[in-house]
């Protein structure tokens, strides 16, 4: 997929909230139908692609896990014809007041965030920002019009439009993780011309912002040999400019830590200064915040690789990542699994 743009654009214009994908899962499969020599979708709603191997059988296999879920909004009441609402996935109250939303009752409905006059709150609310709980959407309707079309439960997806900035740039929403579903699907491209042994399965797995749901079930009824997490890390901007945060557009992520087998980040590193793909070592002394936490335990255990894009104003309306890290890490991937071996799992142990 040379020209993955405006693909990525449709995916991040799509809702799709944590535990209800499937209008961005629709997305996907129809970008990886021609890509793939099979598609299924699990019992849980996470997509997989396998595009098989030329080994000799019993085949390795290689997963790509990323998560196609996104953070919103619940509407939990309505008062007067204005909704309330709660979280899905982390958001920062912070940045809600003022931004453009769509309501998906029983009508797709156009609304903002709003917030009541500091005088008509609380004392205890103080003067800072306003928390979610004293938040609304209004939707521009007359009090029955809306509950008519608007239930509690119903969801709430934000409404930025994808904005192209200079320098390659993308701002936008759902960034996190729809940028690492684009990089999968450019390294299902690039293996299009590449002879490879192992079968590969890229997942779009559901629900990592709130339960990794996806990343527990899918490598389960895979059974991969190793996996790759693809995910947003951390870039740097002010504020944000220690250990815990990487250059933005300098390149990939290669996560280091107790999620990361060691064998793999050796792996990868020496495939990027081979490639001459600009890297940075992501520190993860931790858990590592990405479905690599799931996938790595599945089962006996699978030695698993995490790989990072870097993106600013994570988990805001208006998060941005780099078009070359994008086509970086599907690029470092591709060449990855293509020099994959049959025996190559006799090299993966943890101690060398």
């Amino acid at each position: 997929m040379n020209d993955f743009l405006p693909f990525l654009k449709k995916m991040i214009s799509a809702p799709g909230l944590s535990g209800f994908e499937g209008p961005v899962r629709k997305i996907i499969q129809e970008a990886w139908e021609p890509l793939t020599d099979e598609l299924s979708v699990s019992k849980i709603g996470s997509l997989h692609g396998l595009k098989k191997g030329q080994g000799p059988e019993p085949r390795k296999r290689v997963l790509i896990s990323t998560h196609m879920d996104a953070i919103g909004m619940m509407v939990t009441g309505i008062e007067e014809g204005l909704m309330r609402i709660t979280q899905i996935g982390g958001i920062d109250h912070r940045i809600l007041p003022g931004q453009s939303v769509i309501v998906h009752g029983r009508e797709e409905l156009p609304g903002q965030v709003v917030q009541p006059p500091a005088h008509l709150l609380p004392e205890s609310a103080g003067s800072g920002p306003v928390k979610m709980d004293y938040l609304l959407v209004d939707v521009g309707l007359r009090p029955a019009e809306v509950v008519e079309k608007v239930r509690v439960g119903d969801l709430v997806s934000y409404a930025q439009e994808p904005l192209e900035l200079t320098g390659e740039a993308l701002a936008g929403h759902t960034l996190d993780n729809r940028a690492s579903v684009a990089a999968a699907t450019i390294c299902l491209g690039e293996l299009q011309n590449r002879l490879h042994d192992w079968d590969v399965w890229a997942v779009a797995s559901v629900q990592e912002e709130e339960t990794l749901g996806g990343a527990q079930t899918s490598p389960f009824e895979i059974r991969p040999d190793i996996a790759i997490v693809v995910d947003v890390c951390f870039a740097k901007g002010p504020g944000a400019s220690d250990w815990r945060n990487l250059p933005f557009g300098g390149g990939v992520g290669l996560g280091w830590g107790p999620n990361i087998h060691p064998a793999l980040y050796k792996a990868f590193e020496e495939k990027a200064k081979a490639l001459e793909i600009p890297y940075n070592r992501d520190l993860m002394p931790k858990m590592s915040g990405t479905d690599a936490m799931a996938v790595q335990v599945v089962a006996e255990g699978i030695p698993t690789a995490v790989l990072g894009i870097p993106l600013r104003y994570m988990h805001t309306p208006v998060e941005m990542v780099s078009m070359k890290d994008v086509r970086r890490v599907g690029r470092l991937m591709a060449e990855f699994i293509a020099d994959l071996k049959p025996d190559a799992m006799d090299k993966i142990n943890w101690e060398e």
